[in-house]
């Protein structure tokens, strides 16, 4: 069973790598729009087409904007670090104690 909770422990990490990668492209772009960007420049159309299928069901459920403010990237952020604290935390203690319990 140690292998199981390996793999487990393992994929934990995986996805919390990926999620604070994310987080930090989610940042990204949420600076960049605060300025004019070049809309055909490649880092730009990278950032927009990884966010915004994740920001727009946000923006229509929401209406997106708190003011002037897009406070869609915030949500996300937030959903981001609440999956980082429950689910891989859940993870990375479900995979330890299936370690643990075929030691004993």
């Amino acid at each position: 069973m140690f292998i199981f909770g390996n793999f487990i422990l393992a994929v934990a990490k995986i996805l919390n790598v990926v999620l604070e990668v994310y987080q930090w492209i989610v940042i990204i772009a949420a600076i960049i729009s605060w300025v004019s960007p070049d809309p055909y420049n490649p880092i730009v159309r990278f950032l927009y087409s990884v966010t915004e299928p994740v920001l727009r069901p946000i923006r229509r459920l929401i209406g997106g904007r708190l003011g002037p403010i897009d406070i869609s990237p915030l949500i996300v952020i937030l959903a981001i670090i609440f999956i980082q604290k429950f689910l891989i935390s859940s993870l990375i203690e479900l995979g330890y104690k299936i370690k643990g319990g075929a030691v004993i």
